[in-house]
């Protein structure tokens, strides 16, 4: 039986270092993971109380394909609280994970063929994505001067669209308001329809992430519960879209998924409450810790090259003046150092051969023990 030629993505490099981390764990080694982009924590208790005590009183069927619109009201709440925005629940579209999201707004926005920028380094499953979609992903070259964040000058009228990101992952970095409403603005311009990647808000240690709709409405922004919400397992993201995008968002939700997670759903307004946003808030002073250790870490073994890690849970480090193959030193640490990182080519095919990605998502002790190790390991390479 043929396969078809969109089915020729990547791999997911991260997914292979995760593997190779079990089955060494497996034989009985202690693994130190720096390699995953999921928090190290579950889901908050007032979460699973939640969901516990409404699977008591009966059987949790089909939502409606948008999701339950107690959820989305919260949702639109919390814009209200994290960037004073009033935002019409109706515009909250619940999906399967971020990555539902993605593919609805990938199938709403762009036809087969068309071009989409991607500030590179990035995710690379948009990359996937939009090539298993017969859209042709382009590389937008970003620098360390523009915090690996793409800029307005390089938009042009042959892309259909653009994805931003953040903070974004494997970097950290952040756009600030002027930087979005640049990239808006051009967009506009060009008639490139935007989508804001903003799965790491409310994990920011210094200024406040900035949500790409307190500069325009004519954007996707999407979310998820992975990541602050320590819900990674549950699959379950939303997205907001222009209230006249909605319907069409609908009916693609509709034949595509059905719906998103009930049981996710319901856990998520446990998340959502008072009990649940006090314990992520807790999760996320554990991360800023982790980001000085690993920070000071790195700059001990003299690894200074790294990207401003403003957000997230990752720091995106430069190796290039130790090796031009971060996937055999991610190998040699693993099998050396005990130690599961990343290797930039997930995230930069051009030159991602000389940078690692670092998560601190894990508990403290655990990455205090990945920087001796790490430190050991370099200093033993003289």
């Amino acid at each position: 039986m043929r396969l078809s030629h969109r089915s020729a993505v990547d791999p997911f490099i991260v997914m292979d270092v995760m593997e190779a981390a079990r089955a060494a764990e497996e034989k009985g080694r202690e693994i130190i993971h720096m390699e995953v982009g999921q928090p190290g924590t579950g889901a908050p208790r007032a979460a699973r109380e939640r969901l516990a005590a409404e699977m008591e009183k009966g059987p949790l069927g089909y939502t409606v394909a948008l999701g339950r619109p107690d959820l989305r009201a919260a949702i639109a709440a919390l814009y209200g609280e994290w960037y004073d925005l009033d935002l019409d629940p109706g515009r909250v579209i619940l999906t399967s994970g971020a990555s539902g999201a993605f593919i609805l707004a990938f199938s709403a926005l762009y036809d087969a063929g068309d071009k989409v920028g991607l500030g590179e380094p990035c995710y690379p499953s948009y990359r996937q994505i939009l090539t298993a979609m017969s859209l042709e992903p382009v590389g937008l070259r970003t620098e360390l001067s523009t915090r690996y964040q793409p800029v307005a000058e390089q938009l042009s009228a042959d892309l259909a669209g653009l994805i931003v990101a953040s903070p974004a992952n494997p970097t950290g970095t952040m756009l600030d308001k002027a930087a979005l409403q640049s990239l808006s603005d051009a967009s506009r311009t060009h008639g490139i329809s935007l989508i804001s990647d903003e799965i790491y808000h409310g994990l920011q240690y210094g200024d406040r992430a900035v949500s790409a709709l307190e500069v325009t409405d004519d954007v996707y922004v999407i979310n998820s519960f992975s990541k602050y919400f320590s819900m990674t397992g549950w699959r379950l993201g939303w997205m907001v879209v222009p209230q006249d995008h909605v319907r069409s968002i609908e009916r693609l939700a509709q034949n595509l998924f059905i719906c998103p997670s009930h049981a996710s759903q319901i856990a998520a307004l446990g998340a959502m409450s008072p009990e649940g946003r006090a314990e992520l808030d807790e999760y996320r002073l554990t991360y800023a810790r982790n980001r000085e250790v690993l920070l000071q870490g790195l700059a001990g073994i003299g690894l200074t090259g790294v990207a401003p890690a403003d957000g997230a849970f990752y720091v995106y480090v430069d190796v290039s003046g130790v090796t031009q193959d971060a996937l055999s030193l991610s190998r040699e640490i693993l099998e050396e150092a005990g130690v599961a990182v990343t290797p930039g080519l997930d995230f930069d095919k051009s030159r991602g051969a000389g940078f690692l990605r670092l998560s601190y998502a894990r508990g403290t002790a655990e990455i205090e023990e990945g920087v001796a190790r790490l430190t050991r390991f370099f200093a033993g390479r003289g």
